[in-house]
């Protein structure tokens, strides 16, 4: 008989209130260096790149002193009014590692080829205190990726929105928008019985995809900009197969290694521009069929084809 675990945190069949919230930030240990790996390699950018910082996320509680995260973005240099204009994110969920570092490489090695071609806003890490921390919510135990929408309880999203606002009433709209995720396997174990623990619900057992996928958005797809994306990255790693019931993560495919969700009534990242294209990427990190070089590598071949896809077939 299959037995589903309960989350250490919390009373089954309740919302976690404060007490809860503390207990699961205490568990939390930061990991890693947004300073090092991240504003880092974007300071090497400057000159390049035009370099903005376009808010802080600043977190503490009574347990833990203030820490206080610059946010960057890296905007092509100079902007070119009348060329199609994409933005490009990462770390959204900051533990997905690749989203962070295909976006920096992206903006590192491969832009340079669409200069004066196409005009590109890239996000490298959405949410630096998850970065840290391999998290997928913030400090707050809130998914950023669920909270872009009008009075956020989000700081990073909130931070994003305004700079898409901004941007967008000072340079016009966005033509496309690519987010890049991963899938892990820490998903199954680890973020979906939290998340079904905090809000008071019982945690139903899924699957994890083995390989690549994108989600298209339902109401405005674009099938032929998705089909570009799965065949660039397909030489890079494998996509991942629908399962028995023709369905990746419980929503139906509806082309090879494409599903679609409402993006903005979901609250989701890649429905924040009302840009005609949009997708986000979906790395598996975890497959033994591919490593964490070849993760940034998709990521980066899905930018890449994003960006030719929309140089070629955006009306401008």
């Amino acid at each position: 008989m299959q037995t589903t675990a309960i989350y250490p945190i919390g009373t089954p069949g309740q919302p976690w209130g404060a007490a809860e919230r503390d207990q699961w930030r205490a568990r939390q240990v930061r990991q890693r260096s947004y300073a090092d790996d991240v504003l880092r390699a974007v300071e090497a950018l400057r000159g390049r790149w035009d370099v903005e910082l376009y808010g802080d996320v600043v977190y503490a509680d009574a347990h833990h002193p203030a820490e206080r995260f610059p946010l960057r973005a890296l905007r092509s240099h100079p902007w070119q009014p009348g060329l199609p204009s994409v933005l490009v994110t990462g770390g959204v969920h900051g533990y997905e590692t690749s989203g962070v570092h295909g976006a920096l490489r992206f903006a590192s090695a491969h832009a340079e080829r669409y200069a004066g071609r196409a005009n590109v806003l890239v996000v490298p890490c959405v949410s630096p205190w998850a970065y840290e921390r391999f998290q997928r919510w913030n400090f707050d135990a809130i998914d950023p990726n669920r909270s872009f929408r009008e009075a956020s309880p989000a700081q990073e999203s909130l931070a994003l929105m305004r700079l898409v606002a901004q941007h967008q009433g000072q340079y016009g709209p966005f033509t496309a928008h690519i987010d890049l995720h991963e899938t892990t396997d820490t998903d199954e174990s680890e973020y979906r019985p939290a998340v079904a623990a905090r809000d008071g619900k019982v945690f139903e057992p899924g699957s994890i995809p083995d390989g690549f996928y994108l989600v298209d958005d339902t109401d405005n797809p674009q099938p032929a900009f998705q089909q570009a994306i799965i065949d660039a990255v397909g030489r890079v790693t494998h996509i991942a197969p629908a399962d028995d019931r023709n369905e990746i993560i419980g929503s139906p495919v509806v082309a090879p290694g494409v599903i679609r969700y409402a993006l903005k009534p979901l609250g989701l990242c890649a429905g924040i521009t009302g840009a005609r294209y949009t997708t986000t990427t979906e790395v598996y990190p975890d497959s033994p069929r591919a490593t964490p070089d070849q993760c940034i590598e998709a990521q980066v071949a899905a930018v890449c084809a994003g960006v030719e896809f929309v140089v070629t077939h955006a009306q401008h």
